[in-house]
């Protein structure tokens, strides 16, 4: 039987009880690669903020691995649960070094750096630069790589693509795939570009002004045009 690793259920939440996302259902498997799609301040950043335990859980609920999480902000709960959230904004501390970045990921026992090396090749060659010295892309690897360091059961990943270069993050959309196949962990992915996050994905959650639009097979969504619409037009194309 498939292991459900995230399971929301009629969840409401956002800033200061103010709802952003309402009535969300949804779920994430173990070694499955699930798409949270919709157009900018659709809700998205701020249902992964709640997952991860940086949100607020209004009401409804949010379970990871089978624990509650907290209404209130309890980022470091949720982490021991073995959840790793890959911001949009990175989170690499740019001071640091690759190999300090890659080390700080793994809260106890030992660090396996070959296990983010063997994703992402190019990160062996800059173990030793500075964080900020590095490209988008390498940054955008080196945020992928802390996350792989830490060996998490469930994966968030926002807006990967942002910043980068087409050919970047096509490179690196196929790695996600890989990481729920060769590792069993659930991905849940934040990603503008529709069409590549669908053709990793196994299924697809597409949200409209914090409510849940569309929701099926990454097939049956990419084949749908209103989906893609929708995505960068908002609720008018869901609706037309």
């Amino acid at each position: 039987m498939t292991e459900c690793l995230l399971n929301i259920e009629g969840l409401h939440t956002g800033y200061d009880g103010v709802a952003v996302v309402r009535d969300l259902t949804m779920h994430v498997n173990a070694g499955e690669v699930v798409a949270l799609l919709g157009p900018n301040g659709a809700g998205k950043t701020t249902t992964l903020m709640t997952i991860s335990g940086m949100g607020e859980v209004i009401s409804g609920s949010v379970e990871v691995l089978g624990n509650p999480v907290p209404k209130l902000r309890q980022a470091h709960r949720v982490a021991r649960w073995g959840v790793s959230h890959v911001p949009e904004n990175r989170g690499i501390l740019f001071q640091l070094t690759v190999r300090d970045n890659l080390q700080l990921a793994k809260t106890k026992g030992k660090v396996d750096l070959d296990r983010a090396i063997e994703f992402f090749p190019a990160l062996g060659g800059l173990l030793n630069r500075r964080a900020g010295l590095l490209s988008g892309g390498e940054q955008q690897m080196l945020a992928l790589g802390r996350a792989i360091v830490a060996e998490p059961r469930l994966l968030l990943v926002d807006e990967m693509s942002l910043g980068l270069a087409p050919v970047i993050y096509e490179e690196l959309m196929p790695v996600v795939r890989r990481i729920a196949d060769e590792t069993n962990a659930g991905v849940l992915l934040v990603e503008q570009h529709v069409e590549l996050a669908l053709e990793v994905a196994d299924r697809g959650y597409v949200l409209n002004h914090g409510d849940l639009a569309m929701e099926g097979a990454a097939s049956e969504l990419l084949a749908n045009r209103a989906l893609l619409d929708a995505s960068y037009l908002g609720v008018e194309s869901l609706e037309s």
